[in-house]
């Protein structure tokens, strides 16, 4: 990608930007014939929709990595579009991170900054991929996330679901994604992290804070939930159909 090629309201990095987006799982709470992230979500295909919103125009290239026995990839658009290349993924998500990370600095170098975004999370906004972009490079951290903070009342439960103690909530953060660290750094992280603690590895932040790094926590100012219930399909459904209505609103006036 040329610099006269990028849009000057492009967010300011040192080096080009990768996404790799892990798109491996089955999603077997939603339910459904077919993985999650190629059922329909208001007419478009789940893992379109993902791909859709972060292959921006300042990103240099999108790492998709699926299922060893995928067989629906290549009904995509997104499977034509060659700033798209593709991986095979392994057991934990942490796996399929890992190895979509070392397809990309196959072509890139380590100090490259690289975007990790969820398939389950395709409302993700532009602006928000902006924020979190410029928050991380202008502050010099070692990468950072996306978040929100915690309102709700939290419990600690025990084995029976009993409410056992109330947690202070506050300094407590929920995490989405995108992450984003310098790639050749998170591939070292999670290669050590797995080794050592295993399926604690959820984010590609909590490999980073197991080598000692503290990632910048950036509060998404947009809805991002991460699709894993039928509840959170209908909401998400609703608020594509709303947007949508009031798109149209707007062009109408």
């Amino acid at each position: 990608m040329t610099s006269s090629s990028i849009p000057s309201d492009s967010p300011i990095l040192d080096t080009p930007l990768w996404v790799v987006v892990p798109a491996a799982g089955t999603g077997q709470r939603l339910g459904g014939e077919i993985a999650k992230q190629y059922q329909e979500l208001d007419d478009v295909c789940m893992l379109q929709r993902t791909l859709d919103g972060v292959a921006l125009p300042y990103v240099d290239k999108v790492v998709v990595v699926l299922a060893e026995d995928d067989e629906h990839w290549q009904t995509l658009d997104a499977a034509s579009n060659a700033k798209v290349i593709t991986t095979t993924g392994g057991q934990l998500r942490a796996h399929s991170v890992l190895k979509g990370i070392e397809l990309m600095l196959e072509h890139a170098p380590d100090n490259t900054w690289v975007l990790v975004h969820d398939a389950a999370r395709p409302l993700l906004a532009a602006s928000d991929i902006k924020r979190l972009i410029t928050a991380v490079y202008n502050s010099g951290a070692p990468g950072g996330l996306l978040a929100t903070p915690v309102h709700d009342t939290l419990k600690r439960a025990d084995e029976f679901a009993g409410a056992v103690e109330t947690v202070i909530r506050s300094n407590l953060w929920q995490a989405q994604t995108p992450q984003m660290f310098r790639a050749g750094e998170l591939r070292d992280a999670l290669q050590s992290a797995l080794q050592s603690h295993g399926e604690s590895v959820t984010d590609e932040a909590s490999a980073m804070e197991f080598s000692g790094v503290q990632p910048l926590l950036v509060e998404a100012l947009e809805p991002n939930f991460k699709i894993t219930r039928p509840v959170d399909w209908a909401l998400a459904t609703a608020l594509l159909q709303a947007k949508r209505l009031m798109g149209q609103s707007t062009e109408q006036s």
